[in-house]
Order: structure tokens, then sequence, then C-alpha cells
């Protein structure tokens, strides 16, 4: 492989043809911003968020960064993380998946391996959404064990 020696006027034309291209493109990319969803009344944490409670509207304002939910389906049954003000744009990073189990509740344990399957009742160290794993105390021993949240409110152990 053999590299040829490039001039610095050619990588600075380079560069401004690459930075030109960027700052055309950016006003179509703003052009057609979509939708945001607005909250309808004042949300507070913790609260599940209902259909009822959201709108849809058309973004006008050519400075609104991103990062706010577009489509109602993005925040419906999604549990808020801090208030959420009427009329102004939803964070999805205020947003969270509602909890499968809950902190202290008894749920069932599940490990399953070679043909073996073993249950147990446990109690969770820490509140967890599907697919999170997390810590366990199995109610029996009392030994703490980790596992992943399943869809169910069950939680699959996890093999050493």
């Amino acid at each position: 492989m053999t590299f040829r020696p490039v001039s610095p006027l050619q990588g600075l034309i380079r560069a401004a043809a690459v930075l030109l291209g960027l700052l055309c493109a950016m006003p179509l990319a703003q052009a057609g911003r979509g939708t945001a969803v607005v909250p309808e009344r004042t949300i507070y944490p913790g609260e599940e968020i209902l259909s009822e409670a959201v709108r849809e509207v058309e973004v006008t304002n050519p400075n609104l960064r991103g990062g706010y939910a577009e489509i109602t389906s993005e925040v419906l049954g999604k549990v808020t993380t801090r208030t959420l003000l009427p009329g102004r744009t939803i964070p999805v990073a205020a947003l969270r998946d509602s909890w499968a189990v809950e902190r202290g509740k008894t749920v069932q344990l599940i490990f399953s391996g070679k043909g073996l399957t073993i249950t147990a009742m446990g109690t969770p160290l820490e509140n967890a959404a599907i697919g999170d794993f997390i810590r366990v105390r199995n109610v029996e021993t009392g030994v703490i064990i980790s596992g992943t949240v399943m869809d169910n409110g069950s939680i699959r152990v996890a093999a050493k």
C-alpha cells in the first residue's frame, strides 16, 4: 500500500467542502421537524402517562433541541422521573418503564439448566423493569443471588 502526499491546500479544500455540505443539509433536516408530544396538564414524578394526559403538536420552533418524544405511542404507559409541565415537550430521558418487580415484594425465582428446573421464592432488593439484572434474597436461605426480571414478574436466576 502506498500513500501519496497531500498538500495542506487540498486538505483545506476538502474540509471546506464537507462543512459546506453539512451547512446546506441542516436547514433541510430542520424543515420537517414533525410533531412533539406535550402534556395537557402537570404530570408529577412517578405518574404513569395516559392518553388523556398528552397530545401531539406541530413543531414550529426551528431552534428546538432533539431528545423529545415525537409520537404519543413513545410515552404511553411510561412513568415520569420528573415534573412535566403543560405545553412543554417531554424529554425521552424523563421517562422510564414501569416497574415489573418492586423492592420488598415476594417474587418467584426460577433456575433452569441441563434438564433441571428449580423454583423458589425471593425478595428483590431493588425496583426493576423487565430485562433488568437485579439482586434478590432467597426467602428460605437468606442467600443473595442475581437474576433477570422476566415479563411475567418472575426472576430467571443467573448461573455462576
